[in-house]
């Protein structure tokens, strides 16, 4: 059984840093391109940042730009995103996905359920 487990989401403050992880499981996914996207409340799921297999090519949104870093675990199965100089408008439900594709448009197979990261003003 496929399973996407993120986790470190919680209460914030703008300006601080929270680093979350994703645990992948049930097959190997060190050939996959991780990612993580969010929803905000009475927003549609949004993009936020992609990592190849390799861990050499990374895309970000605008919005995170210069603030968060995607990154993966040596094992490939973890990935991670640090969240630095948080923004109230970071405040969401930020989901980890998986895709088989290598090259961008990524079509995410798979996902998990969330964690929910709320920065105050």
């Amino acid at each position: 059984q496929v399973q996407l487990v993120e986790s470190g989401g919680g209460l914030a403050q703008a300006g601080g840093s929270l680093k979350l992880s994703c645990a992948a499981s049930g097959r190997t996914f060190s050939s996959y391109t991780m990612g993580w996207f969010r929803q905000s409340p009475g927003k549609e799921r949004e993009f936020v940042a992609t990592i190849s297999w390799s861990g050499d090519n990374t895309y970000y949104a605008d919005s995170v730009k210069g603030r968060f870093i995607i990154s993966r675990g040596n094992a490939k199965n973890t990935v991670y995103l640090q969240m630095n100089s948080l923004k109230p408008e970071d405040t969401a439900v930020y989901y980890c996905a998986a895709s088989m594709d290598s090259d961008p448009p990524y079509d995410m197979n798979y996902w998990g359920k969330g964690t929910l990261v709320t920065v105050s003003s």
